[in-house]
């Protein structure tokens, strides 16, 4: 695990995982909730030493869990030479301290284990300072932790102060200070972006955001429909950056793909607003493709959890094609009986496989039905002659501006997708 979330001095190899079942959850969520825990852990490199789920009636304000069943999860983590303990919740820092004073080892939850991922799978500099932000601002009100050590070893009242806390006191300016250019410099990544945005506006082509729950799928279908070459490894958040891929519609249409972070649940407010540069490529776009992995049993709440994080964006009132991945397995493992269920939720739902490209011959007719009634703004110079070409402007309804000019006509329409290729050559 990263040195900037421990300690410098910290290297974590094996790890005790503790789910936490509260009382809103069933047994099999929180069950399932410690499985993908599991796998993230694993995606850093950490061996599992050992794994227990505690339930939680009612939470305590020193360890979260009660007294009893804390010591009895540090006798485990010893006894199994976990090097740290990992929580599948959130600890405030006052209780992530206690943890650790009276453990003897390294604690961390789920929001550090998912920052040390997207430290680690961050290629691009936007990236890098979204990473970075979030880590600053989630260990800023935990620097006491790291200095603890320096404030035990001087004494010293209110108007004398300890090394320690002169340290903390200078690493807290320097974190906020740090937070506040990294803010600017995301500014001005998220400017360029817009930058790109109208670049690209000035060729008219429909955009789509491909969504979905981490490991969905959806590079691998982006790579599949597209002829692309997306990184589509089996693993949890392999994408960090956005990546855009033109795909060229049987109908001739063309429409701009762009792969996006994938979503986990239990994922803190301050990675959605750390990420937004990145995520907001859904917002931006004409519709979503919301990928959802079939062959998983949490599919319904990997669905649920995008939905959720799509309407903390503002962009859940997208128009939506729901693709449910993975048909290969589904079949390979289940037959047709979870196609049957899945159907009922999912009533609407193109079922397809990007690894054998089963279902895309349907998925590219969704996609043309989504595009016909999708419009391009344009602005457009048609030649007198053109008559026919402004006539059919405006009976689709597509014109806001005209204005005549010795050249031709000067239009501001809305066309339609399905007259677009005839007026790119009017485009100004």
């Amino acid at each position: 695990m990263s040195p900037d979330i421990l300690d410098e001095k910290t290297e974590v190899s094996r790890a005790l995982l503790v789910g936490i079942c509260r009382l809103s959850a069933s047994e099999t969520e929180s069950e399932a909730l410690l499985g993908e825990l599991k796998e993230l852990v694993r995606n850093l490199d950490i061996e599992v030493a050992a794994s227990l789920t505690v339930k939680l009636r009612e939470g305590s304000p020193h360890y979260l869990v009660g007294k009893g069943k804390f010591e009895e999860i540090v006798k485990l983590a010893h006894s199994a030479n976990a090097d740290t303990i990992v929580l599948d919740d959130e600890l405030s820092p006052a209780q992530q301290r206690n943890w650790e004073i009276e453990s003897g080892l390294a604690v961390v939850n789920r929001q550090e284990v998912i920052l040390d991922i997207f430290a680690k799978r961050a290629m691009t500099r936007e990236a890098r300072l979204q990473v970075e932000l979030a880590k600053l601002e989630y260990s800023l009100p935990r620097l006491r932790r790291a200095w603890s050590h320096l404030d035990r070893q001087r004494g010293g009242g209110v108007t004398q102060r300890g090394g320690g806390e002169s340290q903390l006191e200078l690493d807290r300016r320097f974190i906020r200070s740090r937070i506040s250019k990294l803010k600017e410099e995301l500014v001005g990544v998220r400017t360029m972006r817009e930058v790109q945005r109208k670049r690209r506006s000035r060729i008219p082509v429909p955009t789509a955001a491909v969504v979905g729950y981490t490991n969905a799928g959806k590079s691998s279908l982006i790579n599949a429909l597209a002829s692309a070459s997306l990184l589509a490894e089996d693993k949890l958040f392999a994408t960090l950056d956005p990546s855009t891929r033109a795909l060229a519609l049987p109908n001739s249409t063309t429409i701009l793909l762009t792969d996006t972070v994938g979503f986990v649940r239990k994922l803190p407010h301050r990675f959605v607003e750390a990420f937004k540069a990145t995520l907001e490529e859904a917002k931006v776009s004409d519709f979503l493709i919301h990928v959802v992995d079939a062959s998983s049993p949490d599919a319904q709440k990997h669905a649920e959890t995008t939905m959720s994080v799509l309407k903390e964006l503002g962009a859940d009132d997208k128009r939506i094609i729901t693709v449910l991945n993975k048909l290969d397995k589904v079949k390979a493992c289940s037959g047709h009986s979870d196609m049957a269920w899945l159907g009922r939720d999912f009533p609407n739902a193109v079922w397809v496989s990007a690894k054998t490209r089963e279902g895309f011959e349907r998925l590219f007719e969704r996609l043309e039905e989504m595009l016909s009634d999708t419009s391009v703004s344009m602005k457009l110079l048609i030649p007198h002659s053109a008559q026919p070409e402004i006539a059919a402007l405006y009976k689709a309804g597509a014109v806001k501006l005209r204005k005549d000019i010795g050249e031709g006509v000067q239009i501001s329409a809305n066309i339609p997708i399905r007259m677009l290729k005839k007026y790119l050559q009017f485009s100004q």
